[in-house]
């Protein structure tokens, strides 16, 4: 009787379809699951839409004497509200990406992907990328609306090409931040109440409705800490075409660069610390369910 050749080609395990294929698999399945549930990215931008109208009619009068008060008198608040609600509308919807995560793992489609030949990365890299697709379009229509009502892209196309960069490295961060309480919670409800009570005292206490410099004691202490800050201030710049940070002063770079750098800077930071977080857990996560 011979023996099984144990090393030949047909008996190996399989080894999938590389880091791209794996990264576009997922990135199909996730897009088919927005397609088949849309209400979440409509009420998404729903919300945009009215934060935009409603901040603009509420605080119209007192944005614009506190943006007079901290040298911003020239700027439309129309204009210096967009970046707020843009950055508003990127947490928003990174949020979904933890509750879909957390219905993997009450379905059991966790341990499905689990016993895969692909690398978490690439499981991680392709759910991102779908839920960046949607950044990318609800932005483009707040942007759309912001303009029809008087808002102003002083950057023109190049500024809306950034603009747009900088909700996605942003989006990206946060949506880290959504998966890693995914993991730790595993439950929709405890995720959607962490989730939305981080949302709004990290863009309260920020820049994004009232420059820093108008804040006050340990509310300006908080505001210079938060990564919503830096993310405003780099689309601000970008709306505006000037340097507007006013948490950190440099002068190396030039014009709106002098915002864009250290902005930048922070929130790369911030992604490669967060994203290496929520790989770690995911690995940790599927090794558990593994054995």
């Amino acid at each position: 009787m011979s023996t099984p050749d144990f090393g030949s080609e047909s008996s190996r395990v399989p080894s999938g379809n590389g880091v791209v294929g794996d990264i576009w698999v997922n990135f199909k399945r996730w897009n088919r699951k927005a397609i088949r549930n849309p209400t979440p990215v409509f009420l998404d931008v729903v919300m945009a839409v009215l934060s935009l109208l409603m901040f603009t009619a509420v605080f119209g009068e007192a944005g614009a004497l506190a943006l007079e008060q901290s040298g911003f008198g020239d700027v439309g608040y129309v204009s210096f509200l967009v970046p707020a609600v843009l950055v508003q509308v990127s947490m928003a919807s990174s949020v979904s990406s933890g509750i879909g995560l957390v219905e993997d793992l009450q379905t059991g489609m966790f341990e499905k992907v689990v016993v895969t030949p692909m690398s978490w990365t690439a499981v991680f890299a392709g759910k991102a990328a779908a839920e960046l697709l949607r950044i990318v379009l609800q932005v483009l229509v707040v942007l759309g609306l912001a303009l029809a009502i008087g808002g102003r892209i002083e950057t023109g196309l190049p500024g809306v090409v950034g603009i747009v960069f900088v909700c996605l490295l942003f989006g990206t961060w946060y949506m880290s931040l959504s998966n890693i309480l995914a993991l730790v919670t595993r439950d929709q409800e405890a995720l959607d109440a962490a989730a939305y009570a981080l949302l709004f005292p990290l863009l309260f206490i920020s820049s994004a409705f009232l420059p820093v410099s108008s804040l006050s004691g340990t509310t300006q202490i908080i505001a210079k800490l938060n990564p919503v800050t830096y993310a405003v201030d780099a689309v601000r710049a970008l709306v505006l075409d000037r340097d507007v940070m006013t948490v950190l002063e440099i002068s190396a770079f030039g014009g709106i660069y002098d915002t864009l750098a250290p902005a930048l800077a922070v929130l790369i930071a911030l992604n490669i610390v967060f994203g290496a977080t929520t790989i770690a857990l995911l690995s940790r996560a599927s090794s558990s369910k593994a054995d």
